[in-house]
């Protein structure tokens, strides 16, 4: 595939996410996909140049003026307050996740200068790690908040594929969704794991816009993925903590576990899956086997120390 010659957008100071630009493109995207009839109100004239809302019609359905809406979708509402948030999400009938990004990315509009740069190096706590040994037989990961895969268990390894043996590049959620062939494959409803994983880059990228590694992460999988491109451009927020998934392992065949998906409460931004079988089930037996194939058991506690693939 030839890369696009915009494979990423990008705001005029080079970054790939700007919150000042965000919370407009989030906002036009919002509203373009709710129509006047959904929202209670008359549908003027036969021709409309845009979609969804016009911004006089949010406008009035939130209870704020034209302009000061104008100013907010060009980056230049300082100060929001969280009524007026809370007014926009009503009238655009944000989901829940929805709304605490728009809080997020205004709250971010107001303090990302004074925001600390992320470490160079992601590290996962040793009791975690042991605890992931522990699971033995229950596939448990963590992940970072650029989506790097950051420690796992032999589980994992088994149901997911062996990241240990791959380029720490490599060892990355969204990069192996987008870019690996065989995770395409893995995935019954891959759309829904894709869409997942961008809108959790969205999120995490809200506060840090100028991290160099995002930038590059988004660049080639933009560069490399039509589809991450289409989805990148939706600004969708789609966060599943928890759910169930349907694989079709090419050793084990289908498989359906549950999951979920927790956010650590060590300040990390890092986040712990487990996944899970009905107990008795096929799948319970079927993953059992898949493990006793899998990679052999580590004679000490996991220890993947994450570099990252990234440049500096």
């Amino acid at each position: 595939m030839n890369a696009p010659e915009a494979a990423v957008e990008t705001h005029g100071d080079g970054r790939v996410f700007d919150p000042h630009a965000e919370i407009g493109a989030f906002l036009r995207t919002r509203r373009g996909r709710l129509s006047p009839q959904d929202a209670g109100l008359p549908l003027y004239g036969r021709y409309r140049r845009v979609p969804g809302l016009r911004r006089e019609e949010l406008a009035q359905l939130a209870g704020v003026s034209v302009a000061y809406l104008t100013r907010l979708e060009q980056g230049r509402g300082h100060n929001v307050s969280a009524e007026v948030l809370g007014a926009l999400s009503r009238a655009l009938r944000l989901t829940d996740a929805e709304h605490d990004h728009l809080t997020r990315l205004a709250k971010c509009h107001r303090t990302n200068r004074h925001t600390p740069p992320p470490p160079a190096r992601e590290r996962v706590r040793p009791a975690l790690r042991e605890m992931l040994t522990a699971l033995d037989g229950v596939p448990a990961y963590v992940t970072g908040w650029r989506s790097d895969l950051l420690a796992w268990n032999r589980t994992a390894a088994a149901l997911f594929g062996d990241w240990d043996q791959l380029p720490p590049r490599e060892r990355n959620w969204a990069r192996l969704l987008f870019l690996s062939p065989g995770s395409r494959r893995l995935f019954d409803d891959w759309e829904t794991e894709a869409a997942g994983a961008v809108g959790a880059l969205r999120v995490h990228a809200a506060c840090r816009p100028d991290d160099p590694r995002l930038l590059s992460l988004v660049t080639e999988l933009s560069t490399g993925s039509e589809d991450f491109r289409r989805l990148w451009s939706h600004h969708d927020i789609t966060e599943h903590h928890h759910g169930t998934t349907h694989l079709h392992h090419p050793l084990a065949g289908a498989l359906t576990l549950s999951f979920e998906t927790l956010q650590l409460p060590d300040g990390s931004d890092q986040t712990l899956t487990i996944h899970h079988a009905l107990p008795g089930s096929p799948t319970s037996e079927n993953l059992r086997l898949l493990t006793s194939w899998g990679p052999p058991a580590p004679t000490a506690p996991v220890r993947h120390e994450h570099r990252s693939p990234y440049p500096p």
